[in-house]
């Protein structure tokens, strides 16, 4: 058996939202496809989810069903093709010594303050602002998930954790914070990178950076990881330059 095939799963289902406001596009609306909460979920169902379109908010798998708009688009890389640009090499360069700690996915206060100033600097007025240390939690892990809290340090300094997801395909990457004074650093792209190399060395093809949309400046950055395949009409497609991928 091929070591990635996943088994077969059974079948799940699937819910969708009324309209609502695009949290992306503004003037747009938007619903959502999502997976019953009763359902029964492990890693492995999860992972073929993935591979569909879908991710996960705390235990709240989804994925965009916008009736007359495809402009969110699930982005992986596929890890062994990936080759870094200049700026890539830049970044690597300018946090070589940083060093990178794998810890399980439980609350520590010193995540959390970094957490918080993230969100603050960040998402301030949002739905995310002021979070607690229950809603922090339930936001980055789920019961059923294999998921790592990847940590980001210079000295002892803490910089950045990545939550991360392990499926059988690859890694998803779930939600990376880091400290937002050090723009300069960009700790964001850093993240990216290094879950590429780990990708790589755990013999896993692909690295999930969730959804990608054109239109928004927030998310420009994932298009920058060349090669990378984009979920369209229910099949991945590969994108080796820069494209637009609107619907």
């Amino acid at each position: 058996m091929n070591p990635h095939t996943q088994p077969a799963q059974r079948a799940v289902s699937i819910y969708a939202t009324g309209e609502h406001p695009c949290a992306y596009l503004p003037e747009r609306r938007a619903r959502t496809l999502f997976v019953d909460p009763r359902e029964p979920l492990n890693a492995g169902a999860y992972s073929s989810l993935v591979d569909q379109g879908f991710r996960r908010s705390g235990e709240y798998v989804y994925r965009p069903g916008c009736p007359s708009c495809s402009s969110c688009q699930s982005l992986r890389i596929p890890v062994a093709e990936f080759a870094p640009s200049r700026r890539h090499r830049r970044c690597l360069k300018l946090n070589s010594r940083l060093r990178i700690h794998v810890l399980p996915p439980t609350f520590r206060e010193e995540h959390f303050a970094l957490y918080q100033r993230y969100i603050t600097h960040r998402h301030a007025g949002s739905q995310m602002a002021d979070p607690s240390p229950r809603q922090y939690l339930d936001f980055l892990t789920a019961s059923w998930a294999q998921t790592v809290f990847y940590e980001f340090r210079e000295d002892d300094r803490l910089l950045a954790v990545s939550v991360v997801d392990e499926l059988t395909y690859g890694l998803s990457a779930v939600y990376t914070f880091y400290e937002p004074e050090l723009p300069k650093r960009g700790l964001g792209t850093l993240s990216i990178l290094w879950l590429i190399n780990e990708t790589r060395q755990l013999g896993l093809p692909y690295l999930y950076l969730g959804y990608w949309i054109a239109e928004c400046e927030q998310m420009s950055y994932k298009s920058g990881f060349r090669p990378h395949e984009v979920f369209v009409d229910g099949q991945w497609r590969r994108v080796e330059q820069e494209a637009s991928y609107c619907g």
